[in-house]
């Protein structure tokens, strides 16, 4: 394999915000009268609304209640929770430590494109200039473990599945990435155990320990500069 980029899922990746969005999609359950545990939505998080919402409450993210729940979670996150969103420590650097490297950067997340942009931020100024791609929502209509955000991110920046490698923090990231023939790199930081990660050809705590031993890692393995 000639490594060319990497793939990067965002919540719970690079940024600590799987508690966050767990908690919004349970208020906006809650408005339409739903009483949810947290411990049934909490290991849902890492797939969209168009599998959260079959999963917990067997009601389609198209129907009209669906579409009015996948709304009011986004604006609950973005209204509430994201003020107090963090990136884990060293996100900035790790990114940009790759991007020094030759790799291109594609972000593939369910999330909404607006709610992206302000995660982004989050991480520090100027990080979407380290992206070469970002891929949303809006590319990929099936979310994770369907493949379909990968092979968007594919097509966008051009990538055969051989020359990249996918960073996520859940077991969906895994099976999305693997039905599209991606190798994973796996963070313990999303709050998976490692036997839930078990696909993934490396596993570390988080941004920061991947970073620390980036020159053993699978990302410093025939890498080509493609600057």
């Amino acid at each position: 394999m000639t490594l060319r980029g990497v793939i990067l899922d965002i919540d719970g990746t690079l940024i600590d915000s799987n508690d966050a969005h767990a908690h919004s999609w349970i208020e906006a359950m809650s408005e339409q009268g739903y009483s949810v545990d947290f411990d049934k939505v909490r290991p849902l998080i890492g797939m969209g609304g168009d599998k959260v919402l079959p999963a917990v409450l067997n009601i389609s993210k198209d129907s009209s209640e669906g579409k009015k729940m996948d709304q009011r979670c986004s604006e609950i996150f973005q209204q509430r929770y994201l003020p107090d969103v963090r990136a884990f420590p060293h996100t900035h650097e790790f990114l940009q430590h790759m991007h020094d490297q030759g790799l291109k950067l594609v972000v593939a997340t369910s999330s909404k494109q607006e709610e992206l942009n302000k995660l982004l931020t989050i991480i520090g100024p100027h990080v979407s200039d380290l992206f070469t791609q970002e891929t949303t929502s809006s590319d990929a209509p099936q979310s994770k473990p369907d493949p379909e955000v990968m092979d968007a991110a594919l097509q966008k920046a051009n990538f055969q599945p051989d020359e990249v490698i996918m960073i996520g923090d859940t077991a969906f990231d895994i099976e999305a990435a693997s039905k599209a023939a991606i190798k994973t790199i796996a963070l313990r930081c999303g709050g998976w155990s490692d036997a839930d990660l078990k696909g993934a050809i490396a596993i570390y705590d988080d941004p920061a320990d991947l970073l620390a031993h980036y020159g053993e890692s699978p990302l410093a393995q025939n890498t080509k500069t493609t600057r």
